[in-house]
C-alpha cells in the first residue's frame, strides 16, 4: 500500500516562499516593483500569442493582469509548445510567440524579416523549476541524481529496481519503467535536456534541443499531456515545469547534487536565480538571452538545479506601430504588476535586477 505524502513536494514550496519573503506580511506581497507602475494602454485592442506550454498558466495571470490595466484590451493565447509559438510568430501569425528556448541559428534571421528589418528580442518573463515527477505504487519519495536520470531517459535503466536506483532510495519494486516525454517541440523539453547534458558527467549523450533526443519511452502533447500520463501510469516519469505538477497534485523526486538532495522550494527563489546571469545574443543589449548553465552544476545546499527561462520573443520595432503600442502595453504589465501572485501558481518571478534589464527592454518597444 503506498504510503501518501502527496503534500510534502506542495508543503515545502510554500515553505520556501515564506523563507523568502520573511519580513514581509504574506506570501503574496508584490515586488516593489510591481508598485505604482504606469502601463502605456494604447495600440490594437486585440492580441494574439502562441508557444510554451510551460508559460500558459502564468499567461493566463499575465493576461488577467493586462486586460485589468487596460480596459477594453484583448488577449488570446494558445499553449502550443515552445516551437509552434516560434514558427507563429516567424510567419507573422501571431504577434509575440512564447518559448522556453531563445531564437537560435536561422530564425534570428527568419526574425529580421518578419519584423519588417527590426530585431527580435527574446525578454525573460518568468521563471519555472521543472519537476522529475512520477508514478510509483509503492512510494512517494524519490531521490535520483543526474547519471541516473540521464540513463533512465536514455533507455539505459529500463526498472525501478535497478541498483542505480535501489542504491539511492533503498528498495523499490520490481516494475519496468515507463518513460514520458514531450511529442511536440518543446522548450521544457530543451531545458531538461541541458541540464542532462550539463550535470551527468558524460552519461547523457544525446545533445539538447527542443526535441526529445532520449529514444526511449512514449510521447504526449504538451506540459498537461505529459503530466496527465504520469498521473494515469503505473511505473511512469516524465519532467513537467512545477505548475503542471501541482495542478495534478503529482509526486516529484528529489534531485542530488554535489550539495546533497535538493527538493524544489527549499529555497529555489533566493539560492537557485542567484546563479542565473545574463549572457544576451550579440551586441544587442536588449536581446536577454539568459545562461542557466551555473544552475545545473552548483554545488551549493538546497539549490535545485533543474530550471527554465520562459520568453516572449517580441519585435524591437514592429511594421504596424499600433500592434508595437500593444504589445509594449501588455510587456509593461507583464514585467510588473503582472509579476506578483506568482508563487503560489508554481512559478518564480523576475528578481529586481532581471526586471530593471527587462523593463528598459520593453520600454523601448516601437
Amino acid at each position: 500500500m503506498k504510503q501518501r505524502n502527496r503534500s510534502r513536494s506542495a508543503v515545502s514550496f510554500l515553505a520556501a516562499g515564506v523563507l523568502v519573503v520573511s519580513g514581509c506580511s504574506h506570501l503574496d506581497t508584490p515586488p516593489t516593483y510591481a508598485k505604482g507602475v504606469h502601463i502605456d494602454c494604447g495600440g490594437k485592442q486585440d492580441l494574439t500569442g502562441s508557444g510554451s506550454t510551460a508559460q500558459a498558466n502564468a499567461m493566463s495571470h499575465f493576461i488577467t493582469s493586462y486586460e485589468e490595466s487596460c480596459s477594453g484590451k484583448q488577449l488570446t493565447y494558445t499553449g502550443s509548445g515552445s516551437g509552434a509559438g516560434i514558427a507563429d510568430f516567424l510567419a507573422a501569425k501571431t504577434d509575440f510567440g512564447g518559448s522556453d528556448s531563445p531564437l537560435s541559428g536561422d530564425e534570428h534571421t527568419a526574425a529580421k524579416q518578419r519584423c519588417g528589418g527590426a530585431d527580435a528580442w527574446d525578454l525573460p518573463v518568468v521563471f519555472g523549476p521543472i519537476a522529475v515527477t512520477f508514478n510509483v505504487e509503492t512510494t512517494d519519495v524519490l531521490n535520483l541524481d543526474a547519471p541516473t536520470l540521464a540513463r533512465i531517459f536514455s533507455g539505459a535503466v529500463t526498472r525501478w529496481d535497478d541498483p542505480a536506483i535501489t542504491a539511492q532510495n533503498g528498495n523499490m519494486p520490481a516494475e519496468d519503467i515507463h518513460v514520458v516525454y514531450r511529442s511536440d517541440a518543446s522548450g521544457t523539453t530543451d531545458n531538461f535536456q541541458q541540464y542532462l547534458q550539463g550535470a551527468a558527467g558524460g552519461a547523457w549523450t544525446k545533445g539538447a534541443g527542443k526535441v526529445f533526443n532520449g529514444g526511449a519511452g512514449t510521447a504526449a502533447k504538451g506540459n498537461e499531456g505529459t503530466a496527465e500520463a504520469v498521473k494515469n501510469t503505473e511505473g511512469a516519469i516524465s519532467y513537467n515545469e512545477w505548475s503542471y505538477a501541482m495542478k495534478q497534485h503529482l509526486d516529484a523526486a528529489g534531485i542530488q547534487t554535489a550539495g546533497g538532495v535538493a527538493h524544489i522550494g527549499n529555497d529555489f527563489v533566493g539560492k537557485t536565480i542567484s546563479n542565473v546571469t545574463i549572457k544576451g545574443q550579440g551586441a544587442d543589449p536588449n536581446d536577454l538571452v539568459l545562461d542557466l548553465s551555473k544552475v545545473y552544476a552548483s554545488t551549493s545546499p538546497g539549490v535545485y538545479p533543474i530550471l527554465l527561462a520562459s520568453y516572449e520573443v517580441v519585435c524591437a520595432k514592429y511594421p504596424d506601430a499600433e500592434v508595437g503600442k500593444a504589445v509594449k502595453a501588455f510587456m509593461q504589465s507583464t514585467v510588473t504588476d503582472g509579476q506578483q501572485g506568482l508563487n503560489p501558481l508554481g512559478y518564480i518571478p523576475l528578481p529586481s535586477d532581471f526586471q530593471t534589464r527587462v523593463a528598459t527592454a520593453v520600454n523601448s518597444i516601437r
